[in-house]
């Protein structure tokens, strides 16, 4: 494993103030939540996040999310998106054109344990997902004028929006995190797994194995100004990273060998991998694959 690379004077920036540098491998949005992800060469930052990113959800006929935790076949969802609209496409279905700029009637929607504003995508969207996944279910959208906050016991002063997102508007890893998970799994007679069993938004180069855990902020320069990162609170793993994306089936074996090192005791002994992020400074300004950004440790 590499170790982390001291940061080297950059602009207007003192080198003092940071303790490495890093590199964006791979950026990553999730348009409809719990279903497959999209990879971007940019992502444009907005309140909520990435652009596009967990706009969409799939609920119940009470209006409640459905996840992967119950139907692993949404896996298998895997979206384009282009200009003007959201292609859709999963085994032995017709490709669905979803508008990026429509939407149908207002409606509420329940994502954990938050009721929110949004709007229903119609019947057609709504059947196809039903055909698909084989229960009744309906596929809504966001409504950009409501407020989800991450709770402030993570973020304090900082108002953190959220659209479909579990609970923060950005997850990032890292590269060497996943290299450690493999070279783990292998010793215990796995087969390797890709970064799509995290879902992360950002991916990162140059840090040692979960290195991103002690990290405080990321700052990434942009033509413009800069971009601004807090790492808050560790992402806790449900069974979601079990599900193998290319074939929507779950099984046990991330999950086994997580537990053999990766329990944290920042929460409570939960099993973890990644970072969940907050936007401090940097709303509509871009990030791009293969940027170099400097972080600072955290010191609790």
């Amino acid at each position: 494993m590499s170790s982390p690379t001291p940061v080297a004077a950059s602009g207007a920036a003192d080198p003092a103030d940071f303790d490495v540098q890093l590199g964006l491998a791979s950026l990553h949005v999730y348009p409809i939540k719990s279903c497959a992800g999209v990879a971007l060469d940019d992502a444009l930052v907005i309140e909520t996040g990435f652009e596009f990113d967990r706009a969409w959800m799939v609920v119940g006929p009470d209006g409640r999310q459905v996840t992967q935790r119950e139907l692993p076949r949404m896996a298998l969802i895997r979206p384009t998106l282009r200009q003007s609209d959201m292609v859709l496409r999963a085994p032995g279905m017709l490709a669905l054109h979803v508008a990026l700029d429509a939407v149908e009637g207002p409606t509420r929607a329940t994502v954990w344990d938050d009721e929110v504003a949004a709007f229903d995508m119609g019947a057609l969207c709504a059947q196809w997902f039903t055909d698909f996944l084989g229960r009744e279910l309906r596929l809504v959208r966001f409504d950009p004028d409501q407020k989800r906050l991450s709770s402030k016991r993570w973020t304090g002063d900082l108002d953190a929006e959220n659209t479909f997102a579990d609970a923060f508007p950005m997850l990032v890893t890292s590269t060497a995190g996943l290299d450690e998970l493999n070279r783990r799994m292998a010793a215990g007679g796995h087969a390797p797994v890709t970064m799509a069993r995290f879902r992360p938004n950002l991916v990162l180069d140059g840090l040692d194995a979960h290195g991103e855990d002690a990290l405080d902020e990321i700052v990434f320069e942009t033509a413009e100004d800069p971009v601004r990162l807090k790492l808050v609170k560790p992402c806790a793993r449900c069974p979601m990273p079990d599900v193998d994306p290319e074939t929507g089936i779950a099984g046990h074996a991330v999950g086994d060998t997580l537990a053999t090192y990766r329990a944290d005791a920042r929460l409570d002994g939960a099993l973890t991998f990644g970072m969940n992020a907050v936007i401090v400074e940097g709303i509509e300004r871009a990030l791009r694959v293969g940027m170099t950004g400097r972080a600072r440790y955290r010191f609790d």
